[in-house]
């Protein structure tokens, strides 16, 4: 089963597989693993979506990413970009500013669309689906960048290598450096 970095992950479950009772009525499923879950007792149904999360493509006066290393799993001293998981009741737009800010520190000043992709997410044993909005950002002072410790543990500014696009954690990030790279010419 694939995390997003092409990998097996053999402790990992897809969403699907772990829904094994009805949310609304507690009824057992008879059939666990189908998409959508539907409960024969009460009816209810479940699609299985995928989450929407963010990725800014930070870039500096000298036309460097920002790339940021985990600190913790998934993809645990892997690159990145900074980003995470839309909340409920966030835009898109808003999400992409807090989570550079809470992970860097940095305020976004602009952003650009830049592409989607999708991402498998495995943590705690479980995978979710999840679609990734990417997008350019300038900020305010790329100069101060502070990272969150529990999140990230280096960073640095560059345009990356093979060594360093081998190096991700995930391979929607890869993607989606490779194709602002491919648009930086």
């Amino acid at each position: 089963m694939s995390d997003g970095n092409s990998k097996v992950v053999a402790d990992s479950l897809p969403f699907e597989q772990v829904f094994r009772f009805c949310p609304r009525c507690g009824h057992e499923s008879e059939t666990v693993g189908k998409i959508p879950f539907r409960c024969c007792e009460c009816h209810f149904s479940f699609f299985f979506g995928p989450v929407a999360a963010v990725g800014g493509l930070v870039v500096n006066s000298r036309n460097e990413l920002l790339l940021v290393r985990r600190a913790k799993d998934p993809g645990k001293g892997k690159w990145g970009l900074p980003g995470g998981f839309v909340d409920r009741g966030e835009t898109v737009e808003d999400a992409l500013a807090r989570e550079v800010m809470e992970e860097t520190s940095l305020v976004v000043s602009d952003a650009a669309f830049l592409m989607t992709g999708p991402n498998r997410y495995a943590y705690a044993g479980v995978t979710a689906d999840v679609i990734d909005l990417f997008y350019t950002c300038n900020v305010e002072d790329d100069s101060q960048v502070v990272l969150q410790a529990t999140e990230l543990n280096h960073y640095q500014w560059c345009v990356p290598g093979a060594n360093v696009l081998d190096n991700m954690a995930f391979d929607s990030n890869r993607t989606a450096v490779e194709f602002w790279m491919s648009r930086s010419k």
